[in-house]
């Protein structure tokens, strides 16, 4: 079977992140004398990059001890309101930088007293010339319209942006994602767990895909995945929601597929949640979780060898190559899912 843009791209994402690593670690400097005099953080982003912005919250408020939100932009952009916004960063994140809804609500923000950052990977764009400081990542051109390269290296951007912010990481752990990419792409691929997921998801109508914490993002965004490149009614939850009441919806015909970091708090949990399932006749499937989760599952796809703060730069690869497979097995062209177009603007 051909490949798909998609999945060449799924492969360019080592070079990428390591390119913009180079590119973003000299400028930690800089992004925190912009914030030395603000308090909390607030994420501006739609689609893709507000799953990003998602692992962003996570990481600022665990790791840098700052309190950290998601925008709402209808505020701005609908209902016209000013918001007091003085102490606040707000990082805006936009793979195309072109959306006027985020471009108008970083506006916003600043006029509200705000400092404010822009993540993009379009140098040059609305959003970058609307920020303080710009973040631009090195993705490249991207092709396919379901995001893999421009989604993890939004999340580099996000992980130079919680050191920066005083986040008590290492460094070299980050330094080391681009690497664990490209084994896990490989290992992934070579363990054989792609083909029985794929063949087990092919015959149904929906899937809850689960996480929390660190890892919660990624399970928001392999469901946004299945969502557009394979038509699978997904459904992304923390686990902490999923057994207050969702998990009715798991039975013999919607499986659970969830996701975790190898190490972390909440592995426990979502172990647990595994257990629970099969317990229950569904089948769980699992992305990374190490031995934990791998013999919790009914099949499991391998996790990337980084602590928990860094590992979303890797967990979601197995989740984009396991997204390729099935669209591709469902007769679907991952490139191109119907009804969509790269660059996404929504109502002013």
């Amino acid at each position: 079977m051909s490949t798909s843009r998609m999945r060449a791209e799924i492969g360019e994402q080592p070079a990428a992140l390591r390119a913009t690593l180079d590119a973003l670690l000299p400028r930690m400097p800089e992004i925190g004398l912009l914030a030395q005099d603000t308090r909390q953080v607030l994420f501006i982003a739609r689609g893709s990059s507000d799953n990003a912005a998602v692992y962003g919250s996570y990481l600022v408020q665990t790791h840098a001890g700052r309190l950290a939100a998601l925008a709402s932009p209808s505020v701005a952009t609908a209902y016209k309101k000013r918001v007091d916004l003085s102490g606040v960063l707000a990082v805006a994140i936009s793979q195309s930088g072109k959306t006027e809804e985020i471009v108008e609500s970083l506006d916003w923000a600043a006029d509200c007293g705000a400092r404010t950052i822009a993540v993009t990977n379009g140098e040059g764009s609305p959003l970058a010339e609307a920020a303080q400081i710009a973040l631009v990542t090195r993705a490249g051109a991207e092709v396919a319209v379901p995001a893999t390269k421009t989604y993890t290296t939004q999340l580099a951007a996000l992980a130079v942006l919680g050191i920066a912010l005083g986040a008590d990481v290492d460094v070299a752990d980050l330094r080391r994602a681009p690497d664990e990419v490209e084994r896990l792409i490989a290992a992934t691929e070579e363990s054989g767990s792609l083909a029985p997921i794929v063949e087990g998801l092919a015959g149904v109508k929906g899937v809850v895909v689960s996480g929390r914490g660190i890892a919660y993002g990624t399970a928001l965004e392999l469901a946004l995945k299945l969502k557009e490149a394979c038509y699978l009614h997904a459904m992304g939850l923390s686990y902490a929601d999923l057994l207050h009441g969702p998990i009715a919806v798991v039975d013999d015909e919607t499986p659970a597929i969830l996701v975790a970091a190898d190490s972390g708090p909440t592995l426990p949990g979502t172990v647990a949640l595994a257990e629970r399932v099969v317990a229950a006749g569904a089948r769980a499937y699992g992305v990374g979780g190490g031995r934990a989760l791998s013999e919790a599952t009914s099949c499991a796809l391998p996790g990337p060898d980084l602590p928990e703060w860094v590992s979303p730069l890797a967990l979601i690869v197995p989740g984009q190559l396991l997204t390729e497979a099935l669209a591709r097995g469902l007769g679907i062209d991952p490139d191109v899912p119907r009804g969509l177009d790269k660059v996404t603007q929504t109502d002013q």
